[in-house]
């Protein structure tokens, strides 16, 4: 008896040895999924959106990344050290809740196979990521790339295997998420190799029946945006007819064949594949990816899908994130402002299994004080719907006004805006009122200049209703475009009703313009194409008329100075602050050329972090000893700024 008793034991911790170290979670959608590093808008999700995530009870969270998008391309694919910069803040942040983080190659295209060839972009990005994060917890997890498909399964796992091993030569630690081709499929699980590696995680994306799932996707071929009612489980009496742009097409078939796929049998029958592989190999599974599509499905129905899925997942020990928080897919209710207070969609939730956090309805009051829309990143509460061909870049450090970046834009045209989206809608009738004034600092190298400050209300359900604009035209007599930063003060009584763009069709102005409801603050190419202009526009607020965005001479540093870094000793980033006094000898915001270095005890100089001309304010760096590949040891940073100041501080780097 205790023979049997003590191979069950060794058989059960066997079993157990093979489910993830994470349970159930989230994809932060749309966040890194960007077309560079510079066009992420960091501030989509904060620190704070990390604790409320761990309060729901989630233990890990995906992040879709648009990897090979964060590098200089080839032939080196090197990684840009902002992306790396923020990357860092969001491992620290799941860290300190406790949450799995895993880093999901997202460099995908629904319209483009995988090349054959990927893997000479895959095999350096992750060389670097890997040697960048081999020091981190074992909470980091390493996500091959999403979704491969339009590529043979023995080409595939060729390619897997090769990054793999290559990951493995600087980082023999972290645990590495794998998956078969076919965009992830189940049924090619079985096509994977036996892995020799045994920190491995094998991954799979669930959304069947994909005529409830995804119906009003515009993404599918054929489109199915004219799909909507699909019920879940099916139900003659509430199955919508065909559309007729889907006729004679296999989304046809499916519907035709929906009353056997749309039932809870064939769900579980379909997961079964995927539960048979992770049996028959004894591996950790895990379900990347699975939703429900919100426009045209009916709610009560994707609450019924998800907590069937949910629970077959958990039942058969595979941990699952779904697809996605915030978003298409999310769990927040329709058209909302997916605030965290008010708009979580609480049966969806109560479905997954999460914790169902107490709800309030939003009231919306009026704004009684400034605020920023732009200070080094987009402001809270809003998000960035900038359409540009030419550069935009929201990071600029080496012209900005004050602080680490300014926003960089060039080659316009006609028509494309810098745009900032109200979440939610914002009254700005009171500030008005008021005398309140958008203020910025603004920079650019031509005087024939010209566009348009705009603020844009909401379309209301009435027909006769329309996105109003409240515009102001910037020209060289509102401010002086000579490659200088010149302070903006427009009082909000000053912007004048212009008219409507809606549905391809112009509307006259008819004194509706609704202060009390805007959604848009826009920085707009009006007038004809930019091609030649460069701009530059920092601390872009709105404010008090006694405010300014020019910092007052009593609030900038007295003098110079270098502080110690913080934390001190550090692995494997610091941050080093430093100031930049008013000119003494004119009472001026002349910029000063500063140079901040980083050497070794020998003198040798190991990195450049600041080689710009700044104007007086102060300013904080950071510096990752990944990114220098440095060892152990004393290091020390200098500071020079033009003939007047020189100053350097001693860290120490413990890894």
């Amino acid at each position: 008896m205790e023979k049997i008793i003590a191979v069950i034991l060794i058989f059960s911790a066997m079993v157990a040895a093979q489910q993830a170290p994470f349970n159930r979670g989230v994809n932060l959608s749309g966040w890194f999924e960007a077309s560079s590093a510079r066009q992420i808008q960091f501030t989509k999700y904060t620190h704070e959106d990390f604790v409320q995530l761990k309060s729901l009870g989630v233990d890990v969270v995906r992040l879709p990344i648009n990897l090979h998008y964060m590098t200089s391309g080839s032939p080196d694919y090197t990684l840009d050290p902002l992306f790396v910069y923020f990357l860092d803040q969001v491992a620290d942040w799941a860290e300190e809740q406790g949450i799995n983080l895993i880093l999901d190659n997202h460099t995908f295209d629904v319209t483009q196979s995988t090349s054959t060839d990927i893997d000479k972009v895959l095999i350096p990005v992750w060389t670097q990521m890997a040697s960048h994060f081999k020091n981190r917890s074992k909470k980091i997890f390493y996500e091959v790339l999403n979704e491969p498909h339009g590529i043979s399964d023995v080409r595939w796992n060729q390619i897997q295997q090769a990054v793999v091993d290559s990951i493995r030569k600087v980082d023999t630690t972290h645990t590495i998420i794998v998956g078969p081709a076919n965009w992830n499929s189940y049924n090619n699980l079985s096509l994977m190799p036996v892995y020799s590696d045994k920190n491995l995680i094998y991954t799979f994306h669930f959304y069947d029946p994909f005529i409830f799932t995804h119906q009003g996707a515009s993404w599918s071929s054929p489109s199915m945006v004219d799909l909507a009612g699909v019920p879940f489980p099916y139900n003659a009496a509430k199955m919508p007819a065909c559309p007729q742009s889907l006729k004679g097409t296999w989304i046809e078939s499916n519907m035709n064949n929906y009353k056997s796929d749309g039932t809870f049998q064939k769900v579980q029958g379909l997961l079964n594949t995927a539960v048979n592989f992770q049996r028959t190999r004894n591996v950790p599974l895990y379900c990347g990816e699975f939703g429900v599509y919100i426009p045209n499905s009916p709610d009560s129905d994707r609450v019924v899908w998800y907590e069937l899925v949910r629970k077959y997942l958990e039942q058969n020990n595979i941990a699952w994130t779904t697809w996605d928080y915030k978003g298409g897919f999310g769990l927040f209710k329709k058209d909302s402002d997916e605030l965290f207070n008010y708009d979580l969609n609480t049966s969806l939730l109560t479905a997954l299994g999460l914790n169902v956090p107490a709800q309030s309805v939003f009231i919306q009051r009026p704004d009684t004080t400034g605020f920023d829309l732009y200070t080094d990143y987009v402001g809270k509460n809003i998000n960035n719907q900038s359409y540009s061909s030419g550069t935009l870049d929201f990071y600029t450090d080496q012209n900005s006004y004050a602080g680490n970046y300014c926003v960089y834009w060039s080659g316009a045209k006609r028509y494309e805006a810098i745009s900032f989206d109200f979440q939610p809608n914002r009254d700005l009738s009171v500030l008005k009122s008021e005398n309140y004034v958008l203020d910025c600092m603004i920079k650019g190298n031509l005087s024939s200049i010209a566009f348009d400050l705009r603020f844009v209300d909401s379309k209301t359900s009435d027909p006769n209703d329309h996105p109003w604009r409240c515009v102001y035209k910037i020209d060289n007599s509102k401010v002086s475009f000579d490659d200088t930063w010149h302070e903006l003060r427009i009082p909000l009584k000053d912007f004048y009703e212009t008219g409507a763009w809606d549905n391809n069709t112009w509307y006259t102005q008819i004194g509706k313009f609704d202060w009390k409801d805007i959604n848009l603050f826009e920085l707009v190419a009006e007038y004809s194409d930019l091609s030649s202009a460069k701009l530059w526009f920092d601390n872009i607020k709105i404010t008090s008329p006694a405010a300014s965005a020019v910092a007052k001479v009593n609030s900038l540093p007295a003098s110079f100075y270098l502080q110690q870094n913080y934390p001190n000793p550090f692995n494997p980033s610091t941050t080093i602050k430093f100031g930049i006094p008013i000119t003494a000898n004119d009472n001026s915001r002349k910029s000063s050329h500063v140079v901040l270095k980083v050497y070794d005890v020998l003198g040798s100089e190991v990195a450049t972090l600041v080689n710009a001309d700044k104007v007086p304010g102060e300013y904080t760096v950071e510096f990752s000893s990944a990114a220098a590949k440095l060892s152990s040891g004393i290091y020390f940073y200098l500071l020079r700024a033009g003939n007047e100041y020189v100053q350097s501080r001693k860290m120490i780097l413990m890894k």
